[in-house]
C-alpha cells in the first residue's frame, strides 16, 4: 500500500504537491469515488482517476547494484554529486532501499516497489547486513568482545549480530573485520567501531540478507529476477 499522492506522482501526471492540491479539490478517484484525505493509501489493484483520466501506473523493476565509493545514496543531490539513480539506465523513477555512506561500496537494491523495500528494510523482517570494515590500527581479541556484548551509541545500546576478525596486516598496521547488523542505523558500523577506539578506513557491504555483489564489478549493476523479487516477499 502507497499513499494516493505518491503514486499519482509516480505516474507522472503531477509532482507531489500538485497531486495534493488535486485530492484535495476533488478532482481525484478511487474505485469510482471522490477521495479527499491526503493520508489515504491504495494498492496497485486500485482504479484511479485523476480529472476524468485514468492513470498509468508504473511497471515495478528491481535492481541490484555494486555501489562504487563517492556516489550519494539518494535520487538527487543539492551539491549535483553524482547518485546512484544515476548509474542505473531505466525509464520508472526508482530510489535506493536504505542507504550507504557516500564514501561505502557494496551491494544496494534499488527499486520503484514500496511493499519490497519495507520487507527489506523494516527490523520485524529482521535481515541482516554484513560488512567488511577495513580499520586504521590493529584490533585485538578483547575489544570484539567488547563489540559482541554491545555498545553504547549514544543512549542505545547496539548489538552487532556477528563479529569476526578476518585478518590483521602488521605492515600497513590495518585489520578487517567482517560485522553483521539487522537495523542499519546511520553510520551505525563506523559508530560501532569508534566506540573501541578504531577508524574505518574502508567500508563494503558484502551482503544484504541473500543478496551479494558476486558477478558485478564496481558500478555495475543488474535487474533481479522473479525468483528473488518472491524470495523478498517471503519474508514477510
Amino acid at each position: 500500500m502507497e499513499r494516493l499522492q505518491k503514486v499519482i506522482a509516480q505516474s507522472g501526471i503531477a509532482s507531489r504537491r500538485k497531486a495534493e492540491e488535486l485530492i484535495q479539490k476533488g478532482l481525484v478517484f478511487v474505485n469510482g469515488k471522490c477521495v479527499r484525505e491526503l493520508g489515504t493509501k491504495v494498492s496497485p489493484k486500485d482504479k484511479i482517476e485523476v480529472d476524468g483520466k485514468e492513470i498509468m501506473k508504473e511497471k515495478k523493476v528491481y535492481f541490484l547494484l555494486n555501489k562504487p565509493r563517492g556516489v550519494v545514496t539518494t535520487t538527487s543531490d543539492e551539491k549535483m554529486r553524482k547518485t546512484v539513480v544515476d548509474l542505473i539506465e531505466c525509464e520508472e523513477r526508482i530510489y535506493p532501499v536504505g542507504r550507504l555512506d557516500y564514501d561505502t561500496t557494496g551491494v544496494l537494491l534499488l527499486t520503484n516497489d514500496g511493499e519490497f523495500a519495507n520487507i527489506l528494510m523494516h527490523p520485524s523482517h529482521g535481515v541482516l547486513k554484513v560488512y567488511v570494515a577495513k580499520l586504521r590500527g590493529i584490533i585485538k581479541g578483547e575489544e570484539i568482545n567488547t563489540l559482541k556484548n554491545g555498545v553504547l551509541i549514544g543512549k542505545e545500546k547496539v548489538y552487532p549480530k556477528r563479529v569476526k576478525l578476518k585478518k590483521v596486516d602488521a605492515k600497513t598496521q590495518s585489520s578487517y573485520v567482517e560485522i553483521t547488523i539487522q537495523e542499519g542505523k546511520n553510520h551505525e558500523v563506523k559508530e560501532l567501531f569508534k566506540s573501541v577506539g578504531f577508524e574505518v578506513e574502508k567500508l563494503t557491504r558484502e551482503r544484504y540478507g541473500f543478496f551479494d555483489t558476486k558477478g558485478l564489478k564496481s558500478g555495475e549493476y543488474r535487474p533481479l529476477n522473479p525468483k528473488e523479487v518472491s524470495k523478498v516477499y517471503g519474508m514477510k
